[in-house]
């Protein structure tokens, strides 16, 4: 089995829960507010709909990332979500890794731009 110096650039770390687009915007939005975010709030900050929001919400929540509460305000039903204590400690993690990969990423792309370009000669892409 390869290990992480054997393929240096597979970022296991790069979770797929939260890799999604929508979920990341999600859990940015919330570590962004540890309070947490009513529903509505977090729609906006996050540009989803009401059922396209609560899907991505949901996925999280059933991986112990966020937690949902579900009450009133007055009477009104109010939803809110937060991050929980292990998904704020999942998310940072998956912050280094992503950190590495865009170091990695520029790493690369200096390198490449001081080769010799021309015929014959590798082009960076």
């Amino acid at each position: 089995m390869p290990t992480q110096s054997d393929a240096p650039f597979s970022y296991d770390g790069l979770d797929r829960v939260i890799h999604e687009k929508a979920r990341l915007s999600v859990m940015t939005s919330l570590i962004s507010h540890p309070k947490g975010l009513a529903f509505n709030e977090l729609k906006t900050l996050c540009g989803l709909t009401d059922g396209n929001l609560s899907r991505h919400v949901q996925v999280l929540a059933e991986a112990g990332l966020v937690a949902v509460h579900k009450g009133y305000e007055g009477n009104r039903p109010h939803t809110s979500c937060a991050l929980t204590p292990a998904g704020r400690e999942r998310f940072l993690e998956y912050l280094n890794v992503l950190e590495q990969v865009v170091r990695n990423a520029s790493s690369a792309a200096e390198d490449a731009s001081s080769l010799p370009s021309g015929p014959g000669k590798l082009k960076p892409a």
